[in-house]
C-alpha cells in the first residue's frame, strides 16, 4: 500500500484497501448486506461487465443479500426487468431501490411537508432517446409555460414533457433556459436521478444531476432523490432488515456511492473501471489503478472508500 504524506488530514484517505477480485472482499470479512450500483458496476447500459454476472452467483451462494441502489430515474421494477434483459438473474436480489422509485413514492403519498407544499402543476423534463418516464398515478398536470407550474421535475437530460403526455427533445441549453425561467420565478425541483454522469458503452453521457447543479447555482432550490443523500441508503437498510455495521456498498463513482456511503456509516468498495477511469489513467477494462491516485482523487472528491478493486470480478 503506497504510504500517505502526514500532511494529509483526513486519516480515511490512507486507509483504503486494495483487492484484485471481490472473492479476497467477501472472505475478508462477512457482509451481511451489498448495496450494488448497476451502471459502472455490473454493466454499461449496453452489456455486463466481465464476470460481473458469475460474481453475483459467488455471493449469493455464500448467503449475502444484494439490493440494486441506483439513480436510475427509472422505477424498481423497469430497473430489474432491464438487468434480466441483460443476462442477469432479477432473483439473485433482494430487491431494488432506484431515485426514480423514491420519487414516484414520495408525490404519490405526499406524507412529506416538502411534497405536500409543491402542488401538481410541473415542467417536466424527461429522456426521449433512452424513452420516456411514465408519470400515470400520480395526479400530475404536465404544463409547458413556467408561468403556470408549481415546481419542477427533472428525470432525464433529453426532452420537454407535453401536456399531451408526449415530449418534445430538447438540446442543454435551451433546457438551461428554461430553467433560467424557472428559477426566476422561484420553482422547487425535485431531481429523479442525482447523477451528474453515467458510463453508456465506455462513454460518459450527461445525467439529470448536471442540470441539478446548474439550478442551484441559479439559486433554485432542489430535492436530491438518491446517492449521495442518505434517503436512498437508509431505504436498503430497511429492505435487507440489517444496521450500518452488516452492510456495503459497491459503486463507481466517489462523489455519489462513496460518499453516500461514508454519511451513511457504511463500508464502500470504489470500482475503478467506471466513470472515474480515465482521472486514474486506465485504459483496459480490469487494470489495477495506482493506489496513490486512487488516494488522490478521494482527497479531491472528499469521499473515501475502505476497499478499492478494478471491476466487479470474483
Amino acid at each position: 500500500m503506497a504510504r500517505c504524506s502526514t500532511s494529509i488530514t483526513v486519516p480515511n484517505a490512507c486507509d483504503t484497501k486494495s483487492f484484485t477480485g471481490l472473492r479476497q472482499l467477501a472472505e475478508s470479512r462477512h457482509y451481511k448486506a451489498w448495496f450494488l450500483d448497476q451502471f459502472g458496476v455490473l454493466h454499461d447500459g449496453k452489456q455486463p461487465y466481465p464476470g460481473a454476472i458469475s460474481t453475483l452467483k459467488n455471493l449469493a451462494a455464500g448467503g449475502a443479500k444484494m439490493i440494486i441502489i441506483s439513480n436510475s430515474s427509472r422505477r424498481a421494477s423497469t430497473t430489474l426487468d432491464k438487468l434480466k434483459s441483460l443476462g442477469f438473474d432479477p432473483s439473485l436480489f433482494a430487491g431494488a431501490i432506484t431515485s426514480g422509485e423514491l420519487t414516484y413514492q414520495h408525490l404519490q403519498r405526499r406524507d412529506d411537508p416538502w411534497f405536500q407544499a409543491l402542488g401538481k402543476a410541473c415542467i417536466h423534463i424527461t429522456w426521449s432517446d433512452r424513452g420516456a418516464i411514465s408519470l400515470e398515478g400520480l395526479g400530475l398536470q404536465v404544463v409547458e409555460n413556467v408561468e403556470q407550474a408549481e415546481f419542477i421535475l427533472v428525470h432525464g437530460t433529453e426532452a420537454l414533457g407535453l401536456s399531451s403526455g408526449d415530449s418534445v427533445s430538447k438540446k442543454l441549453d435551451e433546457l438551461e433556459k428554461i430553467l433560467e425561467q424557472c428559477a426566476a420565478k422561484g420553482l422547487p425541483m425535485v431531481v429523479a436521478n442525482p447523477d451528474f454522469v453515467t458510463v453508456e458503452a465506455r462513454e460518459l453521457r450527461i445525467m439529470p444531476g448536471t442540470l441539478a447543479a446548474s439550478y442551484e447555482k441559479l439559486g433554485g432550490e432542489v430535492k436530491w432523490m438518491g446517492k449521495p443523500h442518505q434517503i436512498i441508503y437508509k431505504s436498503a437498510m430497511i429492505m435487507a432488515g440489517v444496521d450500518a455495521s452488516d452492510s456495503i456498498a459497491v459503486g463507481d463513482s466517489l462523489h455519489h456511492d462513496i460518499k453516500g456511503a461514508n454519511a451513511s456509516g457504511i463500508e464502500s468498495a470504489f470500482i475503478t473501471c467506471g466513470i472515474h477511469s480515465s482521472e486514474l489513467g486506465l485504459k483496459e477494462f480490469g487494470e489495477l489503478a495506482d493506489l496513490s491516485s486512487v488516494q488522490a482523487l478521494a482527497l479531491k472528491y472528499d469521499a473515501y472508500p475502505s476497499y478499492v478493486l478494478p471491476s466487479f470480478t470474483w
